[in-house]
């Protein structure tokens, strides 16, 4: 993929996180997110459709209630959240309209996108607003969720908006200009282009240190597994620079471009690859990932070598190579307790049609 194929886009989700939104007192700095959504509203107005993924809420939340670090239980975490989400939409309403915009408030858990109707009825939802010209702005519940807010975050729900509907590309806006190589070190260089997630690339992202953020560079590189399997490109890239989304979109050098995968999952396929918890793990033998793999057969019972946690039949399981590297998931025809009774016979355990290549 080039960079002057972003030119093409007509849907795009774009993600802005804390430190991009927040000054140094951790409150919302109204001259920077004034700028970002003159960009957004820029792109609308070019005839684009527009989703906006914000963080911010926990800490605009955090200055209001006198926090200068990111609060740990649970209660303060949602306390912060709750006061914080009604400030950021009230900014948001007010700016977008300055640009003749309408803007909504959708709320999500990764719960909403799991449960397969709440999953159509979100992505409905979402388009409609479109339809209709509105910015859809979308935000993790946190005053409300449990699981999300102590281990969740808005890239890997960036992503998941993103193959939801699906979007033609998703920028994540943040503090730094992109993947740093030699981060903290006296020749640090912005990486242009990435094709392929491996462990080295790994190696360089790392968590953040920021009071108010969550993730840090590692969530963005695993939002970027996600969309690029989708078949879907990605740009990480600097919130703090003027006009970074106008350059992005005209197909110039900006931040870093994570290049798709050359075929788009279908959405059944994004679905079970990637908004679950998945249930168990069977792990299956080198004959049978070949299979799996290279040939497009199902799974059946000879190549599973054990079968790990307690699931029924229709849940979503890990499938990983005896070594324990994950490489596809599934909806398992069988429950756990009948796949470790070894009395199957002339069954697919995971049907190929219900099962993807990570």
């Amino acid at each position: 993929m080039q960079r002057d194929q972003l030119k093409n886009v007509a849907r795009l989700v774009v993600k802005v996180g804390t430190g991009v939104l927040t000054d140094s007192r951790k409150q919302p700095d109204p001259a920077q997110m004034e700028q970002l959504v003159a960009q957004l509203a820029a792109q609308r107005k070019a005839g684009r459709e527009v989703l906006l993924v914000t963080s911010g809420a926990v800490g605009a939340g955090m200055g209001a209630l006198g926090y200068e670090r990111r609060p740990t239980e649970l209660s303060e975490l949602q306390a912060c959240a709750a006061v914080g989400q009604s400030r950021l939409m009230a900014m948001y309403e007010r700016l977008f309209a300055a640009h003749g915009l309408h803007v909504a408030q959708v709320l999500l858990t990764h719960d909403d996108l799991e449960h397969h109707d709440r999953h159509l009825n979100a992505r409905n939802t979402l388009v409609t607003l479109l339809r209709h010209g509105v910015v859809p702005i979308i935000n993790e519940n946190d005053a409300v969720s449990y699981t999300e807010i102590k281990f969740g975050d808005n890239d890997r729900l960036s992503a998941l908006v993103t193959v939801l509907l699906p979007a033609d590309l998703l920028v994540i806006l943040t503090t730094v200009d992109g993947v740093i190589e030699n981060f903290g070190q006296a020749n640090p260089r912005t990486v242009p282009v990435i094709e392929k997630i491996d462990a080295s690339l790994e190696k360089i992202a790392r968590g953040t240190q920021s009071p108010t953020a969550v993730g840090g560079m590692a969530s963005k590189i695993q939002a970027a597994k996600i969309v690029m399997r989708s078949g879907i490109p990605m740009v990480i890239a600097s919130g703090r620079k003027k006009n970074v989304l106008e350059r992005i979109l005209a197909g110039e050098v900006e931040g870093t471009l994570f290049v798709p995968a050359a075929t788009k999952l279908r959405g059944r396929k994004r679905w079970i690859a990637f908004f679950h918890h998945p249930k168990g793990t069977l792990y299956v033998d080198d004959g049978a990932r070949t299979a799996l793999r290279e040939r497009g057969k199902s799974l059946l019972p000879p190549g599973i070598a054990r079968c790990e946690g307690e699931f029924e039949a229709g849940d979503v399981v890990r499938i990983c190579d005896l070594d324990g590297t994950e490489f596809a998931r599934g909806l398992a025809s069988f429950s756990a307790e009948q796949i470790r009774s070894r009395q199957l016979r002339g069954v697919e355990v995971v049907h190929r049609d219900n099962l993807v290549i990570l």
